[in-house]
């Protein structure tokens, strides 16, 4: 009660500041005690996390203040544009899913589940059973820990139809997330200056891999159901590209999940050019509707270069993922693994390997996805109730976000800066477009706040909305 009670004033604090003029003096401790209702001690609290979080100053003796703004001192770093060259497009920062929300601010942004959401006893467990093992003294091999190879190709075989060779424990590869692993499979599978067929929208970091790998994207348009197929057929004619990447299942940001019949087809058409298929996995564990069907499960002629991660669903501290290829690929990705990062740590696989090996690993699966449905459900229902300009065309069957899209016209940016100044953090969907945006879209995470501050952030959204 006294944690709720001091956010309560510590946003309403906020708010005042938002409206005050530096130097404007912050009511005395008395008039916030009676304001609030609260206890001196909770408005004490409140007034020093704001001072915390650098809004205002407090001066013994004298009084609480409206911190001004410091102009700061003029840097020249001008003498580094010659020496770095031009920027590539999205070097410029850090996407806006990575922010830090403070802790009174409600974030709808971050890409990561709830700490609450993971398997937290499972994961410090394994930490120390690991600790005591020789994998936190020694150097792990190259392609991975063999027990560990061997469960992420026994999870995909689990897929397999009859008639398909199921792939083999050395055909997986472990790397340190799946960031990484796309890093290496762009450069080795791709190349430098060559074209790259990828959906639109689609998953911020992998257009981030491409850029640094320096491989030319040609953006496919992706609806809730997957690309269209034929679309896909004249892109691979026009460009003579030897790769697609795509996310099948509950793809970031927009949830879309291809339907068996596009994922057929699009395995036929990458066959008849003799190409790839990069099929990344990300959600595999987050099925809330429906359970993931890798397109890799149908593939066993090396086609399909497979891409899972456990970041989500086990912990985002154990960067741990895996990509599963064959033949000469596979040889060159391990090759580009092995001279960019030598090899991933022994610890952090053994820890992994433990947690999703214990009998409490499916347990907390189960309770995980329910935990998704009812936050999902509940974004969707505010939204609908507070925010009805803001519109999310699918629902997704899986996966941790709402694709939202705003009124036609809308600027994007200003609602996502003002959103910020009310205490909400959102994420601008141009980020996950690889040209321009097709329309006015925001990233929305069920999976991170405060579920019982889903009507208030709707709120924010919708008058922030009407008001632009």
């Amino acid at each position: 009660m006294g944690q709720d009670s001091t956010e309560r004033i510590v946003r309403g604090l906020r708010a005042w500041v938002a409206s005050a003029a530096p130097g404007a003096r912050l009511p005395s401790s008395r008039a916030l005690v009676a304001e609030y209702g609260a206890s001196p001690v909770t408005v004490q609290r409140a007034v020093q996390q704001l001072a915390r979080s650098g809004l205002i100053d407090t001066r013994p003796g004298v009084g609480t203040f409206v911190r001004a703004a410091r102009a700061p001192r003029a840097l020249d770093h001008s003498w580094q544009t010659a020496a770095l060259g031009p920027a590539p497009m999205r070097s410029s920062g850090l996407s806006a899913t990575q922010r830090t929300a403070a802790p009174d601010v409600i974030g709808l942004h971050s890409g990561y589940p709830s700490p609450e959401l993971l398997p937290e006893r499972l994961v410090r467990q394994a930490l120390v059973r690991a600790s005591r093992t020789p994998a936190a003294v020694t150097r792990s091999p190259a392609a991975g820990l063999p027990e560990l190879q061997a469960w992420f190709a026994a999870e995909l075989a689990a897929t397999v139809p009859s008639g398909i060779a199921a792939p083999s424990p050395r055909d997986a590869l472990v790397v340190a997330g799946s960031q990484s692993g796309l890093s290496s499979i762009f450069r080795a599978v791709v190349g430098t200056g060559r074209p790259l067929l990828i959906e639109s929208p689609t998953y911020w970091g992998a257009l981030l891999a491409a850029e640094q790998a320096g491989v030319a994207l040609v953006p496919i348009p992706s609806g809730p159901a997957g690309p269209d197929p034929d679309e896909v057929e004249r892109a691979f004619a026009r460009t003579g590209a030897r790769a697609f990447y795509a996310q099948p299942t509950f793809a970031n940001p927009s949830g879309a999940r291809w339907s068996a019949a596009t994922g057929e087809a699009v395995l036929e058409i990458v066959r008849r050019h003799g190409a790839f298929l990069i099929e990344d996995d990300w959600a595999h564990d987050l099925g809330i509707d429906a359970g993931a069907h890798p397109l890799a499960a149908a593939d066993d002629d090396g086609h399909v270069v497979y891409v899972r991660s456990l970041t989500k669903s086990v912990s985002p501290a154990l960067r741990v993922a895996a990509v599963i290829a064959r033949g000469p690929a596979r040889e060159r990705i391990l090759v580009d693994r092995a001279a960019e990062g030598m090899y991933v740590s022994g610890l952090l696989q053994a820890a992994a390997l433990d947690v999703v090996t214990q009998p409490a690993w499916r347990t907390h699966l189960r309770g995980f996805r329910e935990q998704l449905r009812t936050r999902r459900d509940l974004l969707v229902s505010s939204l609908a109730a507070h925010a009805p300009g803001v519109t999310v065309e699918n629902v997704p069957a899986g996966g941790l976000n709402l694709w939202a899209r705003l009124p036609e016209g809308t600027d994007v940016g200003r609602v996502v800066r003002e959103c910020e100044l009310r205490g909400l953090l959102i994420a601008p969907g141009g980020e996950w477009f690889p040209a321009e945006p097709a329309g006015a879209y925001v990233r929305l995470t069920y999976a991170n706040a405060d579920p019982s501050r889903y009507a208030e952030a709707a709120g924010i959204l919708g008058a922030v909305v009407d008001w632009s």
